[in-house]
C-alpha cells in the first residue's frame, strides 16, 4: 500500500496488553509514507502497568511517528476544523471507548478525534480489544457496525474457553482495513 501524502491519526486506548503488538503497525504506516499523528487516551497518558510505563510507551510513540502526541481534548479539537486526518485508526479500541463512541460521549482526546472525523464525513477504523465484546458491549459494537464512517478491523474471539466474551481485532490487518476504509468499504470478512 502507498500511504504517501496521507495523514493517519493513530489513537491508542487502554488495552495495555496490545501496545507491543500495535507499535510495529504504526511503524509500518510511517515506513509506507504516511504522516502519523499520535493520539492517546487519558489511561495511556497516566497509567503504568505490567506491560510498561506510560512514559516508555509515549516515548516509543513519539520516536516512531516523529510527531507530538495529542493527549488532551483541547489538543484534539482542532482536528475537526483543520480536516487534518485522512483516516483515524483507534487501535486498540477498548470496550470503554467503544461504549462511549456508540453512545455519543466525548470525554477523551481519542473520542474528540473520532467525533471530528465523523463530523468531516471521514473514516474511523476501530480495532477492538475488549473482554466484554460478546457481553454487555455487544450492543455497542452492533450500533457501530451500522454507523456511517465507522469501519472495523476484522476481529474474533481471542480465548473462547477462558474468556468467552472477549473479542480482539487482528492487529496486523490494521493498514489493510484502513486502506479499505479510505475507499469507503469495510474489509471482509469482518468476523474471523
Amino acid at each position: 500500500m502507498n500511504w504517501q501524502g496521507k495523514t493517519v491519526g493513530y489513537a491508542i486506548t487502554g488495552s495495555h496488553c496490545t501496545f507491543e503488538e500495535v507499535m510495529p503497525v504504526i511503524k509500518r504506516f510511517k515506513d509506507e509514507g504516511a504522516d502519523v499523528v499520535p493520539i492517546i487516551s487519558n489511561s495511556v497518558l497516566t497509567t503504568d502497568t505490567r506491560f510498561g510505563t506510560s512514559e516508555s510507551w509515549r516515548k516509543q510513540l513519539k520516536d516512531i511517528t516523529g510527531n507530538d502526541i495529542i493527549s488532551s481534548i483541547v489538543e484534539a479539537e482542532p482536528l475537526g476544523p483543520s480536516k487534518r486526518l485522512d483516516v483515524l485508526v483507534i487501535a486498540p479500541c477498548t470496550g470503554n471507548t467503544t461504549s462511549k463512541l456508540a453512545n455519543a460521549m466525548t470525554d477523551s482526546p481519542v473520542l474528540m478525534a473520532a467525533k471530528s472525523q465523523m463530523r468531516n464525513q471521514r473514516p474511523v477504523v476501530l480495532a477492538i480489544s475488549t473482554n466484554d465484546g460478546l457481553g454487555l458491549n455487544a450492543a455497542n459494537i452492533a450500533k457501530l457496525l451500522v454507523a456511517k464512517y465507522i469501519y472495523f478491523v476484522p476481529f474474533g474471539q481471542d480465548n473462547p474457553q477462558a474468556k468467552p466474551n472477549s473479542l480482539v481485532a487482528k492487529m496486523h490487518l490494521i493498514p489493510e482495513a484502513a486502506y479499505a476504509a479510505l475507499e469507503g468499504r469495510q474489509m471482509q470478512p469482518i468476523l474471523m
